[in-house]
């Protein structure tokens, strides 16, 4: 894990604010989801990205009965089935 050298500390709500710097490197914008990790004793950040749940894929995913299915496993359960 790669430190930043900033330190924040959290308000009265639990709340902390994330640098410019890292939001920009990290091309996160304003209401962007995070995914929050917790992985031997740290705190991970992810920005979140909608993906396949068969291959992870975040490319073409579409919303099939409340999970996302991305354009390639579509079409190979299309297969699977005929």
């Amino acid at each position: 894990m790669k430190s930043t050298g900033m330190v924040r500390k959290i308000d009265e709500l639990g709340r902390i604010v994330l640098p410019i710097e890292i939001r920009k490197a990290m091309d996160i914008s304003n209401h962007d989801a995070l995914e929050i990790y917790v992985e031997e004793g740290a705190i991970i950040l992810k920005k979140y990205e909608p993906a396949c749940i068969f291959c992870g894929s975040a490319n073409d995913v579409t919303l099939f009965r409340g999970k996302l299915v991305c354009a390639e496993c579509c079409e190979g359960l299309r297969s699977a089935v005929h």
